[in-house]
């Protein structure tokens, strides 16, 4: 069976616990980033804007009226309703500041400051307040006054031009990639400065993190090729450009196969399994970057030796020999593999119209304090009271905030 979540309000286990969150961003990028923390024990406090909300919640795929996409990504945190442009808000918001150790962001550069919330005034509130902000080009530079969103840095960083068929246009990634490369290296930054604050005893700081350059972090290769060889890698398909053979090749029940040899050693064994030895001594074949020249030559060969064998062979055959190679799965053969299931890689959330969700469960892991799900994603202003009492606020001044607007 899928493992099934801990019940709401249960103690975090996580190597974050203690660390508290404020989580201001909106979709993709910086809102992954603090559901990361809070997967490792983190407090996140989502702030939104009073009966609007997240535009991540109006995102497919819908079961119902309840977005899924939401339910996932917005998990393990408390959500709150707050008008950071009326001064009662940003004021409230600044005491919440206070409290937390972590602020992130995703706001188009100098839209905070317009408010009355630049760095300046949030560290009066609290010095030692890590500040991550994520945005399309950063935080500096020409552009940075620009709007950013995933899928244009993609084609900004170069990555969109590598892809697809040399024959065909490029080709955009099918999920919102550079938003979560992005949340990563935000997490990562928010991880490395609360570090240096509580470990070294250095400061609060500012975390910068542009869209564009999370994925072109990820093209160091095509960046020294341009730079030393002045070519721009163009696109090549399934082809991976530095390793042959590695690609997509098709069994004979039309089962699609992804192998890949990126050492010698692994290319020897593929060749003992097709009984080409020969290839392990020849020229033209004996190493990687012979093998690179040769790209279609040693391709037919691979072709036809996968084309005379179903899929459950060649998997089984490989596996024994210790040839890297993986079936293209499904959604559904991931659900149904064992691997999958024995490993929890999937768990069940409970979640309050639905039931129980299913989701990707905690990465990494850790073997002392493993984290948890403890929450799908909340339902707009489900904690404004709980959080904002906190500060000492009573019911009645909440529901007159709330008649306001502020919250």
């Amino acid at each position: 069976m899928i493992p099934t979540s801990p019940p709401p309000g249960s103690s975090s286990r996580g190597p974050l616990t203690g660390v508290k969150v404020l989580d201001a961003g909106n979709v993709f990028a910086a809102p992954f980033a603090a559901a990361l923390l809070g997967d490792l024990g983190a407090d996140v406090v989502k702030i939104e804007v009073p009966s609007i909300g997240d535009p991540l919640r109006g995102l497919q795929p819908f079961d119902g009226e309840e977005s899924l996409l939401w339910a996932s990504l917005a998990r393990n945190k408390r959500s709150i309703t707050l008008d950071l442009r009326q001064d009662e808000g940003r004021d409230l918001f600044l005491r919440l500041v206070a409290e937390h150790d972590v602020l992130l962001e995703n706001f188009r550069p100098g839209t905070l400051d317009r408010w009355g919330l630049d760095v300046e005034t949030l560290r009066q509130a609290n010095p030692d307040l890590v500040v991550t902000r994520v945005s399309g080009y950063g935080q500096s530079g020409p552009y940075a006054p620009m709007p950013g969103f995933g899928t244009p840095a993609t084609a900004f960083s170069g990555y969109v031009h590598s892809t697809g068929f040399p024959d065909g246009p490029p080709v955009l990634p099918p999920i919102n990639l550079v938003d979560y490369v992005a949340g990563l290296f935000a997490a990562f930054g928010t991880m490395s400065a609360l570090y240096h604050r509580d470990a070294l005893g250095g400061e609060g700081q500012e975390v910068d993190v542009a869209l564009y350059e999370s994925i072109l972090r990820f093209l160091e290769a095509f960046v020294t090729q341009y730079d030393r060889l002045g070519t721009v890698h163009e696109r090549q398909g399934n082809q991976v450009p530095a390793t042959v053979p590695c690609g997509l090749f098709q069994a004979s029940d039309d089962v699609w196969m992804v192998l890949s040899t990126s050492t010698d050693k692994t290319f020897n064994r593929l060749a003992a399994l097709m009984g080409r030895e020969d290839m392990t001594t020849d020229p033209r074949y004996r190493t990687n970057r012979d093998r690179v020249l040769n790209r279609e030559a040693v391709n037919g060969i691979v072709t036809d030796w996968f084309g005379a064998r179903t899929g459950e062979e060649l998997q089984k055959a490989c596996d024994d020999a210790g040839v890297p190679v993986s079936r293209v799965n499904t959604m559904a053969d991931v659900f149904a593999d064992p691997h999958v299931r024995q490993r929890e890689s999937l768990i069940e959330v409970e979640h309050p119209a639905l039931g129980t969700l299913t989701m990707p469960a905690i990465v990494p892991r850790f073997s002392r304090t493993p984290g948890e799900v403890r929450t799908a994603g909340p339902a707009l202003g489900q904690h404004t009271y709980e959080v904002l009492s906190g500060l000492g606020l009573s019911d009645d001044e909440l529901d007159r905030l709330a008649q306001a607007g502020v919250i």
